[in-house]
């Protein structure tokens, strides 16, 4: 039995609520951050198109998001070929305030853009902004650094998971 998508999304929904319950600023940031890779592909594709240099900063932006894919889910760095300089220098950011000048040094590139021409990736230059300063929020409150909870198979104890699990053994 394959995991349905009802299934998936409610994990998945399921896992955001309960961490922002948790009230922990580094998991709203990690939230952001995983909604600005989306943000990044999305906007630095549909950038790319213009006649001008702002084609310089969609690559950067795209580039940026997939570099935000690794920082925001390490299981990637286990199953990714990557050299280990790579791994190592993304392996820097488990902490909040590292985490927080990655996001405020990504967002001040895309507000670079702004010289050239205004553009949706300023939307990106945003969310990096706040996904800097909800880390940033967590190591002033000394909150401590944690990582989202929510499992897109469902329980370790469910058919579901134990599924979801076998299909990532296969792919590996």
């Amino acid at each position: 039995m394959a995991l349905s998508i009802s299934t998936v999304m409610s994990n998945v929904f399921g896992g955001f609520s309960a961490d922002f319950k948790k009230k922990n600023f580094s998991l709203y940031g990690q939230w952001i951050g995983l909604f600005t890779i989306i943000l990044c592909l999305a906007l630095g594709i549909a950038n790319i198109f213009h006649a001008s240099l702002v084609i310089i900063f969609s690559i950067i932006c795209i580039v940026q998001g997939l570099v935000v894919v690794f920082v925001e889910v390490p299981f990637l760095l286990r199953i990714c070929p990557l050299t280990d300089k790579f791994t190592s220098f993304i392996k820097n950011f488990d902490e909040n305030w590292p985490r927080c000048g990655f996001y405020l040094l990504m967002s001040v590139i895309q507000w670079l853009s702004l010289t050239l021409q205004t553009t949706s990736l300023i939307v990106v230059a945003v969310f990096f902004a706040l996904a800097s300063a909800c880390y940033a929020l967590a190591a002033i409150k000394h909150q401590e650094y944690l990582k989202t909870s929510f499992n897109v198979a469902g329980e370790q104890g469910s058919l579901e998971a134990q599924v979801g699990e076998h299909v990532v053994r296969n792919v590996l």
